[in-house]
């Protein structure tokens, strides 16, 4: 996962239980976030207006699309052309990255409204 400076951030590996014979560990630090090099330039980068979110007990797939008719019941089938499949864990990691990165551009630029109806009457005259 990247975070806004482009490097990957990945959770330190647990370690092993000590053996019940070794003395109490002293108390731990917060653990570091590890910075993971990334390569990219082979990445796909691709817009999306939609997404679908789907899944199974264990893993969650998220579709990615445009819909060329974002007010409204779409009249045509909207084209999936990402599908991205992640475990749970990975989820979540995504869903704080994304909160965080939402906040801090609301911070900056204001309150998202992610209702589309709302949006237009803000934006009528009058």
């Amino acid at each position: 996962m990247a975070n806004e400076e482009g490097t990957a951030v990945q959770e330190p590996a647990a370690e092993a239980p000590a053996p019940e014979a070794a003395p109490a560990p002293a108390p731990q630090q917060q653990a570091q976030p590890v910075q993971i090099q990334v390569l990219d330039e082979n990445a796909d980068a691709n817009y999306a207006n939609f997404c679908r979110v789907t899944g199974s007990p264990e893993e969650l797939i998220v579709d990615f699309g445009l819909n060329p008719q974002p007010v409204g019941v779409p009249k045509d089938p909207i084209n999936v052309n990402q599908r991205v499949i992640m475990n749970f864990y990975t989820a979540k990691r995504l869903l704080a990255a994304l909160q965080m990165s939402v906040q801090r551009h609301e911070a900056v630029f204001g309150i998202l409204e992610t209702d589309i109806q709302k949006r237009l009457k803000t934006q009528q005259p009058g």
